[in-house]
Formats: structure tokens, sequence, C-alpha cells
């Protein structure tokens, strides 16, 4: 079919791509409507677009098919692994067989591949789910002001014990008393 218009072919409907509609890709062309993920159908844009060759894809479904396999990444249980898939390892009957006692170990604080637990619930605190502060691991979740409740950031975190206050809680309570005067200096 001859281009009378001019316009770039379409990656997708091979159909005459006009300015206005042209969204590009890995130098190839596309209408608006048909820059969608090959895998979802989900429509794209520049910050959601993962190109690899000639095919394009939501960063979700890029993962998924391009992505590391294993625990965490959406394939389902078992480990990172590089050998060779007809070398796969049969997790269930490892998981089954009896393990020798051992008597170091309290089922209490037995950790899934987590070292970290939140001072706040005392739970493990995974990486996804991993925030920093006053030197320890919080849940997103838990790293709240201990007085308000007040959800924190790195801008607005204190830590007084070993505890999380918001910037104001800690200078309401913990602050210099007086106009311009610690409680130190209105004593002498």
């Amino acid at each position: 079919m001859p281009n009378w218009g001019g316009g770039a072919r379409c990656a997708a409907c091979e159909k005459t791509v006009y300015h206005a509609e042209e969204v590009q890709c890995n130098g190839r062309s596309f209408h608006k409507t048909c820059f969608l993920c090959m895998s979802c159908r989900k429509a794209l844009d520049s910050t959601t677009v993962a190109a690899h060759e000639s095919e394009i894809h939501c960063k979700s479904c890029y993962g998924k098919k391009y992505g590391p396999k294993g625990y965490g990444y959406g394939q389902g249980a078992g480990a990172l692994s590089s050998d060779p898939p007809n070398h796969e390892v049969d997790f269930q009957t490892q998981l089954s067989k009896p393990r020798p006692p051992n008597s170091n170990e309290n089922k209490s604080s037995l950790k899934f591949g987590c070292s970290d637990r939140c001072p706040r619930c005392s739970k493990a605190v995974y990486a996804a789910e991993k925030v920093m502060g006053a030197g320890k691991p919080w849940h997103k979740t838990c790293f709240r002001c201990a007085l308000c409740g007040k959800s924190l950031e790195s801008t607005t975190v204190t830590d007084k014990d070993g505890e999380l206050y918001c910037k104001v809680c800690y200078a309401k309570n913990f602050g210099p008393k007086g106009f311009g005067l610690g409680n130190e200096a209105m004593l002498e």
C-alpha cells in the first residue's frame, strides 16, 4: 500500500502514523492507541514502557517475561538459580524432610530469610518494607511518631532512647523550656 501521507508506519497495526498521533519507542513509531503492552494490552507511556528487541511491554509483564526467576519475583516458590532447567530441585520434598534438632534454636525466633525485627511490633522486617530510623529497621507502617502517631519521613523524624518522634512532639516534650532558655539556665 502506498504511503501517500508521508507519515511513518505503526509498528503494531502497520497503518500510517501522522505526527499528531505518533509515539516513538526504540526508533519505531506507534499510534497512541496502538502503544499497548504486548502481553496484557495495557496502555503504555514513556514511564511505563519496557522494550525488548521488537517487543514492548509494561514493566510488570516485562519483569515476568524477562526478569529474574525465583521466590519474590512473581514466579512462585523456589530460589534464584543458575542451574539449567532440567536440574530443577523439588523444594516441596526438601521442605518436608525432617531437620536435625538444634538445641540453640527457639521456634519463636525463627526468621525465614530475615534477621531484622521491628522495634515497634517485634515482627520480621523484610527489605521491601524496611525503613531505617534511629539505627534500627522499621516497617513502613510502624515508622510513626510514638506520641501523635503521625507517619514519619527521613526529614521529619527525631529519636530519643530508641523511640521515634515527629519534630513537633519532640520539641514539645524534650526540647528547651521557656523563651530562648533551657531549664538549666532558668535555675541559676
